[in-house]
């Protein structure tokens, strides 16, 4: 009877480290995990095993402390080729709103259209492997510096099939994702996009509102400016659109 009963005190506690083992495991294999359906792009937080985690995971989630500071500024940058929408092959979306506009007098620099150097008056589209959105993509690029994580192009690599012709509001809203899990929030956010055409003064409301919302922020935090390139190099010809982001992260208050 004695040594029945010590075999069963004995297998007891081996099932108690087995689950404390295994509560460890789970806490420090924690991350952000990248779902991913090629019709939608989505994503989804979660747990995954360190020997099956895919490499973004693995770059949201660092070795090293992200500090629990009160404030974090973060500084991102994105340009992509314009081209006649035939070439592109999407249009031109910025802010996740499709830039409507007439035929626009765009270079051809290598001559694919008219003679060398010539103006191809056409709609534009932008050339780019997601659908090429230089505002969010900035945005996404700033939150993931602010955290001293890697770059968006490292993040989301453009060789990787997973995100051809993505919505880019699906990075938007995995960047927060990230920003919340870390603790933080938009403190505010300052956006200067650079394009000659079209012009998109009429579009900035709504680009905003779309910040606004999948960043889950106020308006009072979100300031889109736009400029001209004064008719130079690449920008200036029509052939090229880009952004500049800067924007602040707050460390969330315990309740929130």
């Amino acid at each position: 009877m004695m040594m029945m009963m010590m075999v069963s005190m004995s297998f007891r506690l081996f099932f108690i480290v087995l689950v404390l083992c295994g509560v460890a495991f789970t806490r420090t294999t924690s991350a952000f995990v990248v779902g991913v359906s090629s019709s939608s792009c989505t994503f989804h937080r979660g747990l995954f095993s360190t020997a099956a985690a895919p490499s973004t995971d693995s770059l949201l989630s660092p070795e090293y402390e992200i500090e629990p500071i009160s404030t974090r500024i973060g500084h991102g940058f994105d340009i992509h080729r314009m081209a006649p929408i035939e070439e592109a092959g999407q249009p031109v979306v910025i802010g996740g709103v499709t830039i409507e506009h007439k035929d626009q007098k765009w270079t051809d620099k290598d001559g694919t259209y008219v003679e060398k150097g010539g103006i191809y008056e056409c709609q534009l589209g932008v050339v780019a492997h997601s659908d090429g959105d230089v505002i969010y993509h900035s945005v996404v690029d700033a939150i993931f510096g602010a955290l001293t994580l890697p770059d968006i192009g490292q993040v989301f690599q453009d060789t990787d099939p997973r995100w051809r012709g993505c919505d880019s509001s699906k990075f938007m809203e995995h960047a927060y994702d990230v920003m919340d899990g870390y603790g933080y929030r938009i403190g505010n956010i300052d956006v200067t996009l650079i394009l000659e055409r079209p012009k998109v003064a009429s579009f900035k409301p709504a680009m905003k509102k779309n910040i606004v919302e999948l960043l889950r922020t106020t308006p009072g935090r979100v300031n889109i400016k736009a400029r001209t390139h004064e008719k130079m190099d690449s920008v200036g010809e029509l052939r090229s659109l880009s952004c500049h982001v800067v924007l602040t992260l707050e460390r969330k208050k315990e309740e929130e």
